[in-house]
């Protein structure tokens, strides 16, 4: 049977329920930015060759926003891959990246530009997160900002 590798076994940074303060930036995707609360539920799947992420963010005491991911590496592109479907009703998206340490970044074309996500593992128990967007995949906005810890 296959076991999973070092790579997947990296991917265990992401398992557990996270908590976090975010912070929206005005951008054309939200004209007016804000404060918001995610909540990050991220679970081991098929014999550790997996993470599966279920997000929900809360602004104004509501839920807006809903996602749902699947983290796996992919040992024949040598890199790590994001599957990543929200509530926004588009098609999926499929980011690809690297781990440096404990910095896991995946980026993916959108439209005629492209996004980024950062996953920065760097303290225990805390994750810092960061979503940035291009128009051209040359200069880079940041979109989302936020500090989640496990609770």
């Amino acid at each position: 049977m296959p076991r999973p590798a070092t790579e997947h076994e990296a991917l265990a940074l992401l398992a557990g329920e996270w908590l976090g303060q975010e912070t929206i930036h005005p951008s054309p995707f939200d004209p007016i930015g804000g404060p918001a609360v995610g909540h990050v539920h991220n679970r081991p799947a098929l014999n550790g060759f997996a993470i599966v992420q279920d997000y929900e963010q809360e602004r104004d005491g509501a839920i807006n926003f809903r996602g749902h991911g699947v983290f796996r590496w992919d040992g024949d592109e040598s890199c790590y891959i994001l599957h990543w479907f929200d509530s926004l009703g588009q098609r999926p998206v499929e980011y690809r990246g690297i781990m440096e340490a404990s910095v896991l970044t995946l980026s993916a074309p959108q439209g005629e530009g492209a996004t980024r996500a950062i996953f920065d593992f760097s303290r225990e128990g805390r994750y810092r997160y960061r979503m940035e967007v291009s128009p051209d995949g040359e200069q880079w906005f940041v979109f989302t900002e936020a500090e989640y810890q496990l609770w």
